[in-house]
C-alpha cells in the first residue's frame, strides 16, 4: 500500500478483466469475443484513416459517428453520445447521473465492474438479490433510490429482461435514471432504445465490442433524451475531450453501416449457440437459457472450479467466477463451431474420468 495513494484506493478493488493468454494454440472461450472478424469495410476505412492526417487531432464529437448511430436507430444525433468502449460511458454514468444522496441500485449477480465504479466514485449502492432462477424481479426495483443500472441481457448469466419489464421499471422510477448496459443485446434480446422518446430517464448504453468484433478498437455509445447527453458531454469534457481517435471514428463508422455483415455475423454467433447449448445438455449440463453470446451452464456432479482447470490442461480457456451463488457455474464464450465442438468433446473426455 503506497503512503502516496488517495485513500480510496486502499479499499478500491479494482476490475479484473478476463485473462489474456500469451499462449499460441490455445482455445479462447473467457472474455466474449467475437469469433469472426471485423466487417472488411471497418477495416477497409481503418487502413484508409491511417494517413497524414493523424497528426491532427480528431473531431471531438466524432460527428460523423453519432449520424452513423443515430440514422441506425432512428434518433437524432444529439441524443448519441460514443466513448472509448462502452466502459469509459458507464463510468461516466456513475459519476454524473448515478450517483445521488440515495443509494444507486443494480443486481447482485451482475458485471463486476459495476461495484468498482461505486467504489471509485463513492456512490452508494445497494445490491439487489436475483431470484432463485437468476432472473431480475421489475417489483424490486419500485423503492426509493437514486438511480438503476441494470444489463440485459445480463452477464454473467446471459439472461433477458422482456422490454415490457424495463418499461415497469421506468415507469415505476421517473424522477431516477435507469441505464440499461445492452452489450449483448444484439445476441437475442430486445434493445430499450425505441422507449426513449416516451422515458426522459431512460440511458441506453451500446458497444461495438461484442456484435460488431471491434473489442481492439475500444468504442461504446450511449442513447438518450438530450438532458442525459448533455450530463455524459459535461463529464467527458471535464475528462477527455478526444476519446475517440481517427482510426476509431473511421471504423465504427464503417461497422455501423455495414448491416448485411452485422446481420449474417451476429445470427452465426446465435446459431452455434444453440448447437453448444445442446451438446453441453446431452453431457448433463444445466444451462441457462442465454440472449448472449456465451452460455452460463453448471454440471450437477462436477465442480466448476475442477472443470475449468482440466480444460485449461487441453488447451482451452473458459470463465469461472469464484462468487456467492454462482461459484458453480462456467462461463463459456461463443466461438466458431470448431471452437465449440473442441470445447464439448474435451468435456465428455473430462466427465468419462
Amino acid at each position: 500500500m503506497s503512503r502516496f495513494w488517495n485513500p480510496i484506493l486502499r479499499d478500491l478493488k479494482p476490475y479484473v478483466p478476463g485473462e489474456q493468454p500469451k499462449a499460441d494454440r490455445l482455445v479462447k472461450l473467457n472474455t466474449n469475443e467475437n469469433p469472426y472478424g471485423p466487417s472488411p469495410r471497418a477495416v477497409a476505412a481503418i487502413r484508409a484513416a491511417a494517413d497524414d492526417s493523424l497528426r491532427l487531432y480528431p473531431d471531438p464529437e466524432a460527428t460523423v459517428l453519432k449520424e452513423a448511430i443515430a440514422r441506425y436507430h432512428g434518433l437524432s444525433p444529439d441524443q448519441v453520445f460514443v466513448g472509448n468502449g462502452s466502459d469509459e460511458i458507464l463510468a461516466h454514468t456513475f459519476l454524473g447521473l448515478l450517483k445521488h444522496d440515495k443509494p444507486l441500485l443494480f443486481p447482485d449477480i451482475t458485471y463486476s465492474f459495476y461495484p468498482v465504479y461505486c467504489g471509485l466514485y463513492q456512490v452508494h449502492h445497494e445490491l439487489v438479490p436475483l431470484r432463485d432462477d437468476f432472473t431480475i424481479n421489475p417489483d424490486d426495483y419500485q423503492r426509493e433510490n437514486g438511480g438503476i443500472i441494470i444489463a440485459n441481457p445480463n452477464a454473467p448469466t446471459g439472461l433477458g429482461l422482456p422490454l415490457a419489464a424495463i418499461e415497469r421499471i421506468l415507469a415505476a422510477n421517473p424522477h431516477s435514471v435507469v441505464a440499461v448496459d445492452e452489450a449483448y443485446i444484439d445476441f437475442g434480446g430486445a434493445s430499450a432504445f425505441g422507449l426513449i422518446a416516451a422515458y426522459p430517464n431512460l440511458l441506453v448504453i451500446h458497444t461495438l465490442s461484442k456484435s460488431r468484433s471491434l473489442a481492439g478498437l475500444r468504442v461504446g455509445f450511449a442513447m438518450g433524451q438530450r438532458e442525459l447527453i448533455e450530463g455524459l458531454e459535461r463529464v467527458k469534457d471535464s475528462f477527455n475531450s478526444y476519446p475517440l481517435d481517427r482510426l476509431a471514428i473511421a471504423g465504427a463508422v464503417a461497422a455501423m453501416n455495414d448491416r448485411a455483415y452485422f446481420e449474417e455475423t451476429r445470427h452465426k454467433v446465435i446459431r452455434t449457440r444453440e448447437e453448444l447449448t445442446s451438446g453441453l445438455q446431452a453431457l448433463g449440463f444445466k444451462v441457462l437459457p442465454s440472449q448472449a453470446n456465451f452460455v452460463f451452464a453448471r454440471h450437477p456432479a462436477h465442480d466448476a472450479a475442477a472443470l475449468s482447470m482440466s480444460l485449461r490442461q487441453r488447451g482451452i480457456i473458459v470463465r469461472h467466477f469464484r462468487l456467492p451463488r454462482i461459484d458453480q457455474f462456467l462461463r463459456i464464450t461463443i466461438g466458431s463451431d470448431e471452437a465449440c465442438a473442441e470445447l464439448v468433446t474435451a468435456l465428455a473426455e473430462i466427465l468419462k474420468n
